[in-house]
């Protein structure tokens, strides 16, 4: 259906049955064919937990000796479209090479499998060094190689560009079984192609990520607005500031005008014993108003009033409104973690299991403020049951020889539409959030925004050239040249194993 690039695919009598896979540690079927998401549903005929990169070149070069058996690698199932799924093909369950392949800290990097989650990067870091990368995502809950595969991004983006910028070198297992080291001056092209490459291209067993000084603490501050125009005014504002001028994260994000504790004003504070005072917000507000989420670092030996001087001359070039000011000092683990406490509480009232159509999109500046008229104010006005993040960032912090594409412009936003809905019947039907987000995408389509979906899906060749534009030739240049027969992160739905010669460009 999609991309064809098969240029040799062996007999059918010559495949091998899944049987005669390399004896290694298998995995559970039911939960391989599943994911975050919970939308989709898939049956791989195995799943194999490697021990070694030796173990994943195993599994690759058998399934690039059959016509037709795909591979898929999965972290912490944390995906939501089905990308670490393989219907009838191989799982590589990659959590399982972080028992095998423990962190090594040397000259300010830090090498871990990819298998390994970020929440213990960071708790090993820290205690160790006392040193941690420089960007993040909001959720550590998630392995090196998943996010190194998307962008990975958070409120440092701005400042150090996503973590597919943060990595020094990457051992990716290619399909012909190489285990190939790679980095920005070696073997550089399966590095870029990798990063951002949405697993289309080898599979990460191992990255060397550099470090800096860990931070104590985190000054914890949240602001309001009631318009937009100057929420993104002083958001961009931040993040175009030197290291001195601006904050250590920013971030942001749309609420609801109004008292539901999930959506509204009760989603805002931060500290104990905080409380939104609705009175302070300007008369004539409209139905979503928005959060400037800021941190400043600082270590224990800081005098109190200088990190509060810090802070006051920072904030005093904002308009946000007055008397709507939230702050809370935290541990700077604690800070990076804060998503541990909602994890845990969703997983004790069943939400955590329950479907997340989630949607995410990268929307040019130029756009920005007509897609807040037509989304937040209009389609999402009464909230999703979960964050709506909507904050700047700066495109010349992303490398352009990863696989990741953006919108034009040198500021776009990330707008995170992250919901946490009770299942039906006690929430919406899932069908009703996937039908909204398809409402979304049409609108943005309609009104001929810039913007690119993060964590891309599509059910077509011709969105997913849309979706990489000009990039769209070196895509599948890459693929032609790293897995010809189209073999990996199958879930996918961008190429297919079938028998054509050559690429479709």
């Amino acid at each position: 259906m999609i991309a064809c690039l098969d240029r040799f695919v062996p007999d059918t009598e010559s495949e091998t049955a899944t049987d005669d896979l390399p004896k290694l540690p298998t995995g559970d079927l039911t939960l391989a064919g599943r994911d975050f998401g919970g939308i989709r549903r898939t049956t791989p005929k195995a799943v194999v937990r490697p021990s070694s990169s030796a173990d994943v070149a195993a599994i690759l070069r058998h399934a690039s000796h059959s016509p037709s058996l795909t591979v898929a690698a999965r972290g912490n199932g944390h995906s939501i479209n089905g990308q670490a799924m393989a219907e009838g093909g191989v799982v590589l369950d990659m959590s399982s090479l972080s028992d095998h392949r423990p962190m090594e800290f040397s000259d300010g990097f830090v090498e871990v499998s990819g298998g390994t989650l970020w929440e213990d990067v960071l708790v090993r870091c820290v205690a160790e060094q006392g040193k941690a990368p420089r960007s993040w995502t909001d959720y550590l809950g998630l392995t090196v190689g998943g996010t190194l595969s998307n962008a990975g991004v958070s409120g440092q983006t701005f400042r150090y560009g996503p973590q597919t910028n943060n990595v020094s070198e990457l051992e990716i297992v290619t399909v012909s079984g190489d285990t190939v080291l790679c980095s920005e001056t070696q073997n550089a092209d399966l590095f870029f192609a990798s990063l951002g490459g949405l697993g289309q291209f080898g599979v990460i067993t191992r990255a060397r990520i550099p470090l800096q000084p860990a931070p104590d603490m985190v000054r914890w501050i949240r602001v309001v607005y009631s318009e937009f125009e100057v929420y993104a005014k002083d958001a961009e504002f931040l993040v175009t500031r030197g290291d001195d001028d601006s904050f250590d994260y920013v971030e942001g994000f749309a609420f609801v005008n109004g008292s539901d504790p999930v959506n509204g004003w009760p989603s805002v504070p931060i500290g104990p014993g905080q409380v939104f005072d609705p009175d302070r917000i300007p008369t004539g507000s409209g139905p979503v108003l928005y959060c400037l989420e800021v941190a400043l670092h600082y270590v224990n030996d800081e005098a109190t009033a200088s990190v509060h001087e810090r802070v006051q001359e920072k904030l005093k070039q904002l308009k946000y409104c007055k008397g709507l000011e939230f702050t809370t000092d935290v541990k700077y683990e604690e800070f990076l973690t804060r998503v541990k406490k909602a994890e845990k509480e969703a997983k004790e009232s069943g939400i955590w299991d329950a479907p997340h159509p989630w949607l995410n999109l990268f929307v040019s500046k130029a756009d920005i403020v007509d897609f807040d008229l037509n989304v937040f104010k209009k389609i999402l006005k009464d909230g999703i049951g979960g964050p709506m993040l909507v904050y700047p960032l700066i495109k010349s912090m992303w490398d352009s020889r990863a696989s990741v594409v953006l919108p034009e412009g040198e500021i776009f936003y990330l707008v995170a539409l992250l919901r946490f809905n009770r299942p039906f019947p006690d929430g919406p039907p899932v069908e009703d959030l996937i039908a909204q987000n398809k409402e979304i995408i049409d609108c943005c389509e309609t009104n001929g925004y810039d913007f690119k979906m993060y964590f891309p899906s599509y059910d077509s060749e011709e969105k997913w050239k849309r979706h990489f534009g000009d990039q769209w030739s070196r895509f599948v240049e890459r693929k032609a040249r790293y897995d010809p027969t189209a073999v990996l992160a199958p879930g996918q739905g961008i190429f297919t194993r079938t028998h054509h010669h050559q690429p479709n460009l």
